[in-house]
């Protein structure tokens, strides 16, 4: 019975308690393997712990299970990757680069074209990008595509045409270029030509030359101007003559006569002050004047009859001027 007892196997002392024997017993092992680690961590550190900064995205290489992941593209934050791996960081704003070429014209003279080129990559592409193309893609796609566009558009011109943009000229070959850039897994947002840059000489030809034409143009205007303002005013005369004889048909004795009867009405009603003068004629209509500072008043006045009973003789007709009546004859 004693036997068995001592032939029973001793019980396993705890997890920690045996990974202290091991470190006390091999201490000179773990401070080498904690070294080890250490160091390996920070030459790794860079390819292990990646930071997605705002504005930006990753693409994944992986070179033993697949290489460049083309379906996922890594948003922003921090991740942590198998070192074997490499993440590519590609910027996903919006940016500006400026560039500058030489196009030579239909008459072979040289043009310098100064551009700023707004564009921002597709995010859903960036792994087809970085896998066919690579961070470098402006200078790989976007401006030779831009200058090619350019240079064929512009090498069957002359210097003057470029220089005016004749006929929406620059207009229409940069949206060309914006449209077969937008094939190339980029949006071109905008082209915007800074400046065009000519021979001195040329230059100041062509500018002399649009000086003139807008002081023939301002001839021009004036010529046109004193043209519409001959017919304006010839169309006036017109219409004043037109006028006056539709009016030398209409306005007959009668009517005159009536006018004037309305006219000495409108007189006599008048509380004011009065002067008669007697018409001449048969007809004649008297004329009230205004006495002004003649010591009369309206009740002075008196009317005269529009139309006398019977023909006035030669002595009253020369007595025809202004007469002032009392209150008694």
């Amino acid at each position: 019975m004693s036997s068995l007892k001592s032939a029973a196997p001793r019980p396993k002392p705890p997890l920690l308690e045996r990974l202290r024997y091991s470190v006390r017993d091999n201490w000179l092992h773990w401070v080498m393997l904690g070294l080890s680690c250490t160091i390996a961590v920070i030459i790794l550190w860079n390819r292990m712990f990646i930071w997605i900064e705002a504005g930006e995205a990753g693409v994944m290489y992986r070179p033993f299970w697949g290489g460049t992941e083309t379906v996922r593209v890594y948003p922003e934050g921090f991740l942590v990757i198998n070192p074997f791996n490499t993440m590519a960081i590609y910027d996903a704003r919006v940016q500006i680069i400026r560039h500058e070429f030489d196009v030579l014209t239909s008459s072979g003279l040289p043009v310098t074209l100064k551009l700023a080129v707004r564009y921002r990559p597709i995010f859903e592409l960036l792994g087809v990008l970085h896998q066919r193309i690579g961070p470098d893609y402006p200078n790989k796609i976007i401006l030779p595509q831009i200058e090619s566009v350019l240079r064929k558009g512009l090498g069957v011109h002359v210097a003057e045409d470029i220089y005016t943009n004749k006929g929406h000229l620059l207009t229409t070959l940069v949206k060309n270029a914006i449209d077969e850039v937008g094939q190339k897994y980029v949006i071109v947002d905008d082209i915007i030509i800074r400046e065009i840059v000519l021979p001195k000489q040329i230059k100041d030809a062509i500018e002399e030359k649009l000086v003139h034409e807008q002081v023939l143009q301002s001839y021009v205007f004036r010529l046109e101007t004193a043209r519409r303002e001959a017919e304006k005013k010839e169309i006036e005369s017109l219409g004043i003559q037109k006028y006056a004889e539709n009016i030398s048909k209409t306005m007959d004795d009668k009517v005159l006569h009536w006018h004037g009867v309305q006219a000495t009405l409108e007189l006599a009603s008048s509380p004011n002050a009065k002067v008669v003068i007697i018409g001449g004629g048969k007809d004649g209509l008297p004329l009230m004047l205004n006495a002004g500072d003649w010591p009369i008043s309206s009740s002075d006045a008196v009317a005269v009859p529009l139309k006398p009973e019977a023909e006035p003789s030669s002595a009253q007709r020369n007595l025809s001027s202004p007469v002032r009546q009392g209150g008694s004859e």
